[in-house]
Order: C-alpha cells, then sequence, then structure tokens
C-alpha cells in the first residue's frame, strides 16, 4: 500500500519532472532572448545583461502564492522570479534587503519560481504553504533564512525553516501537499515561460524583463532609472 507521504514524493517528483521538462523547453525556444539586449545594460562586472519588454496579462502582484513583502504602497514595483536553490537568487536577496530598507519607495514582488528540480519543488510547497498560512512578513523571514543556509534546499529542511518561525509542520504538509498548490507552481512555470524568463533570478520592472542577477548597483540603477523616468534606462 502506498502512504500519503509516499504518494506526496511521488506526485512531486513528477510536478518535478513536469515542471523542468516545460521550463527546459522553453528555454530552449526562448534561447534567442537570452541573447537579445533590447536596452543597453551591463552588469557590475561589465556583462551584458539580457532584458526585453514583455506585456503583463495582469497584476502578479493579486496571483496565488505572490507575495508583496516589501513596501505595499511603494512607487516602484520590482518583481523577482526566483528559485530557493538558485545561487545567484542567494545573492540577490541579500543584495535586495538591503535596497528595501534604503528606499522606501521599492515595492518587492516575489513569485516562487521552483524549476530546479525535485528538491526546489518539494521545498516550494512549503514556501507556498507559509504563503498562504503566514503574514508577508513571516513569508520574507523564511525566504531570508533559506538562503541564510547552505547547501541544498529540500521539502524537510524548508518545514524545518517554518517550524522555526512557528508553523505547524502538519498543517504545512497538508496545505502544501495540496491540489491547490500544485495548481500555483504551475501557474507560476506557464507565467515565467510566457514571459521569457529563462533565468534564475529574473525581474519584472517598468515593463521590462531582466533575466539573470545584474549585481547590486546595477540593479540599483535599474530602480532609480525607473522611479525616475519610468524606464530601465533614462
Amino acid at each position: 500500500m502506498t502512504t500519503a507521504r509516499g504518494r506526496t514524493a511521488i506526485a512531486t517528483l513528477l510536478l518535478a519532472a513536469a515542471m523542468w521538462s516545460a521550463h527546459a523547453l522553453a528555454q530552449d525556444r526562448d534561447r534567442s532572448m537570452q541573447l537579445v539586449s533590447e536596452f543597453p545594460l551591463a552588469g557590475d562586472e561589465g556583462q551584458r545583461v539580457p532584458n526585453h519588454s514583455v506585456k503583463v496579462p495582469g497584476p502578479i502582484d493579486q496571483l496565488p502564492g505572490v507575495v508583496t513583502v516589501a513596501n505595499p504602497q511603494g512607487k516602484t514595483t520590482l518583481i523577482e522570479f526566483y528559485d530557493l536553490n538558485c545561487p545567484y537568487c542567494r545573492i540577490a536577496s541579500t543584495d535586495i534587503t538591503d535596497m528595501v530598507e534604503l528606499d522606501p519607495n521599492l515595492r518587492l514582488v516575489l513569485v516562487p519560481f521552483p524549476v530546479l528540480g525535485v528538491a526546489s519543488v518539494a521545498a516550494g510547497r512549503v514556501e507556498l504553504a507559509v504563503a498562504k498560512l503566514g503574514t508577508p512578513q513571516q513569508f520574507y523571514d523564511f525566504h531570508h533564512k533559506v538562503y541564510a543556509q547552505r547547501g541544498v534546499t529540500d521539502g524537510a529542511r524548508a518545514l524545518e525553516i517554518a517550524r522555526g518561525l512557528g508553523f505547524d509542520p502538519a498543517l504545512l504538509e497538508k496545505v502544501g501537499d495540496s491540489d491547490e498548490t500544485t495548481e500555483i507552481m504551475k501557474s507560476h512555470l506557464r507565467l515565467g515561460n510566457g514571459l521569457g524568463l529563462a533565468a534564475t533570478p529574473s525581474f519584472i520592472i517598468a515593463g521590462v524583463a531582466v533575466l539573470g542577477y545584474p549585481g547590486r548597483y546595477r540593479l540599483q540603477a535599474i530602480v532609480d532609472a525607473a522611479s525616475t523616468c519610468g524606464k530601465v534606462v533614462c
């Protein structure tokens, strides 16, 4: 007999395979987008930063599982698609936290985008449960604590982090393993792929997708330009 935990593990494995396959196909389809630099953006180390204009189908911040974690009334919105096991997302998280603390007009919206394998999908289930059961601040605290660790974050590790923040692991598992959570994960994948986000992290700001992490100073320059003139480059 297959236990409930066993069924969840199988479902997570199948979902991870499907999400990775779909994202890989989207990357292949949009490989050319990684070579596009519609605006002249260079990263902190002088690297070319791929970017392209996007038409967002609706308000991303109002989608299930998407959380506005800083300055809900901020003038400038920075939307980040990230994977909890992405090393560049880890670096970006620290830098963006500094940016948020220094800029009261920066509104940060986080979109869980677990595309890097089974561990990411399992951790993503817990993360989406935290989003549903907790406050935006608790979600952001979870986000920070995941990136403060080293090594791979899987479902068990994500549960332990959430438990340390006061969440009930059994309730998190129930919500995280639900069909609703699965559909949310799929919807985030469809959105990211539809926007041509062939890298993690990717950012949406001022109607432009920025693929990959350009570095602290370039990202700040993009935010400043968006705040000043509504474009990623003034």
